[in-house]
């Protein structure tokens, strides 16, 4: 039978679960907020909540089992939004497509993780670029919840501009405030629970539908799962992708490792984390099983602090999370109807937690300030994730060339930068 090792790790089964139920609270919000990012393809909508559901649940049933940790997994915002807004809108290949381009992705980033080259690319990349993608996904999200608010709207003269204050407009600017009021307070669960407020709200004003039950079984997943396009995704022009959602999941995922670590006590005498290639590798396959299913890219989650910060110290902590995850598939019939000014609100929210990573930055060093200033800046400008990574490492490279520190770039981080110009190139 396994064992989670519960005496040794200095914790109890009710603090498992305890902690499991807070890590589920604090990124539940991805089973609203997925589906609805990803179904402006033209992926079914019933068939995504379920999906969603099914990919959080394999990835952190995995790393709840494999490596014993309190980690979870879920489909990654930023990767949800490059899949449907760069992707398939902006580069106009079908969902099918995209899902190839996140299980070549996977696949790759389980070789680079099994053969040690991972941590070669992580060393090779300047600190202040891999804080800089995370912060300009977050400005880029922030950005997407502000459009689908309605709050930036399309404008002729200056691209874009302030929408109209209509109602729907102000029920998700109210949401925005009740879920910032309770983040400021430190409410568990705080997004989840500002959704659900606005969407009581609006049923009561009368721009929500009642829900015709509250609980059924899950959707069927036939209209999505099995359905990516591998050898779509095996042509030159989608080397990028492939590549930006590569290093994103790999940058998050280090990134979210790195912060959970040390508070769960994973940190060995060394500084060495516990597990980690194991926790990389959970990572890497289920982002290829969620592909298969038919989702963006499933990465480790950094709301997986809020349990471990409630005392969870094992796999348990993940196992609750998990289970849960199953769980919430059968109460579709109320997620199907939550409304796009009630999720506008989390988009907004996240983007400002995933904006921070910016002060750890010395923008004063105009050296990397530059890189780090286009990595961020041209995220949402430009509506691409990929093209904001890109001009980050060119004008890197080319600072580094110019003032002759060319030797400072190790060969992993050239590889890189070529592989960002042929990006460009092929745009």
């Amino acid at each position: 039978m396994f064992s989670f090792k519960l005496k040794e790790k200095g914790t109890t089964v009710k603090t498992e679960l305890m902690a499991g139920l807070t890590t589920f609270l604090a990124i539940s919000y991805i089973i609203f907020v997925n589906p609805d990012i990803l179904s402006q393809t033209g992926m079914d909508k019933g068939a995504l909540i379920t999906v969603t559901c099914l990919s959080a649940f394999i990835g952190t049933i995995l790393v709840g089992l494999w490596t014993n940790s309190p980690l979870a997994m879920a489909p990654g915002m930023g990767l949800n939004a490059f899949f449907t807004y760069t992707l398939v809108m902006g580069m106009d290949v079908t969902w099918n497509v995209a899902l190839g381009v996140v299980f070549i992705s996977g696949i790759a980033f389980l070789i680079l993780t099994l053969t040690g080259f991972r941590e070669k690319i992580v060393e090779a990349i300047p600190l202040e670029l891999r804080l800089a993608i995370p912060a300009g996904i977050g400005l880029f999200i922030a950005f997407i919840g502000m459009q689908n608010l309605g709050l930036i709207v399309g404008n002729e003269a200056t691209l874009v501009g302030l929408g109209e204050m209509t109602p729907t407009v102000l029920l998700g600017l109210l949401g925005l405030i009740v879920i910032g009021i309770l983040e400021v307070k430190k409410v568990k669960g705080a997004i989840i629970i500002g959704i659900i407020f606005i969407t009581m709200l609006g049923m009561v004003l009368g721009y929500v539908e009642l829900p015709s039950e509250i609980v059924s079984m899950p959707p069927s997943i036939k209209p999505i799962a099995f359905k990516l396009d591998i050898m779509g995704a095996l042509k030159v022009a989608m080397i990028g992708p492939i590549f930006s959602f590569m290093f994103v999941d790999l940058f998050d995922s280090v990134a979210t490792i790195i912060a959970c670590a040390k508070e769960a006590d994973m940190v060995d005498e060394d500084g060495k984390i516990e597990g980690i290639n194991k926790i990389l590798t959970a990572d890497a396959v289920a982002s290829v099983a969620g592909s298969v299913l038919g989702t963006s890219t499933t990465t480790t989650v950094l709301e997986a602090a809020t349990g471990i910060t409630a005392g969870g110290r094992t796999g348990l902590t993940a196992v609750t999370t998990a289970s849960l995850f199953l769980v919430a598939m059968f109460f579709t019939p109320i997620i199907s109807i939550i409304p796009a000014f009630a999720i506008a609100p989390a988009l907004i929210i996240v983007g400002v937690y995933m904006f921070k990573s910016l002060i750890e930055i010395k923008l004063d060093n105009i050296e990397i300030g530059i890189p780090v200033f286009l990595t961020v800046s041209l995220m949402p400008l430009t509506y691409s994730i990929s093209t904001g990574i890109t001009f980050g490492f060119l004008s890197f490279g080319l600072i580094q060339l110019i003032l002759g520190k060319s030797k400072n770039i190790k060969p992993a981080l050239w590889l890189i930068i070529i592989l960002s110009a042929v990006e460009l190139l092929l745009v």
